[in-house]
């Protein structure tokens, strides 16, 4: 179970010295990202509020289901499941096959730190840098407190979402 929120931020700098100040690890330094979101003619992951995603870093894919995400008012909260995919080429055609194609493409550079049992990650996307908390609600509160947000600042709703509503903004 995916249990995460991002916070809009300004000032990176500043925020990775509060995450390691706070006794957080460096996992991943600054990586690019390549996403693409695949659905049915239908639309039916789409209309379901599912996604089916296939995630490229550097040299390694991996595919991404996501369940429906359940009631919360200041979490995003869903079922996750993920598996690395030792050939790109051959799950593209397995997709496509089964009658999926992409239906949306997005970027992101990303930085990876952990604190305990929670995932910190700092996104630059071309809506804005985000920080990504994701692990038990108790957890996440907490540590967002520590750096200095409350929950007044968590945003549940996907890159895709943020995405599609900047898009129309243009």
């Amino acid at each position: 179970m995916e249990i995460e929120v991002k916070i809009k931020v300004d000032d990176f700098k500043a925020l990775k010295d509060k995450i390691l100040a706070q006794g957080a690890l460096l996992v991943k330094d600054r990586y690019f990202e390549d996403n693409t979101l695949y659905d049915l003619p239908s639309g039916k992951l789409y209309k379901n509020k599912q996604a089916l995603r296939l995630r490229t870093i550097n040299k390694k894919t991996f595919l991404t289901y996501k369940g429906e995400p359940r009631k919360s008012r200041k979490f995003k909260i869903r079922e996750e499941y993920e598996s690395e995919v030792k050939n790109r080429k051959h799950i593209k055609k397995i997709l496509k096959s089964l009658r999926f194609s992409p239906s949306y493409k997005y970027e992101k550079y990303r930085t990876v730190y952990r604190y305990k049992n929670l995932e910190i990650c700092l996104d630059e996307t071309s809506v804005g840098n985000f920080i990504e908390l994701e692990g038990q609600r108790s957890d996440i509160v907490r540590f967002a407190q520590a750096i200095g947000f409350s929950k007044k600042y968590f945003i549940k709703t996907d890159y895709i979402q943020l995405l599609k509503k900047e898009n129309r903004k243009d």
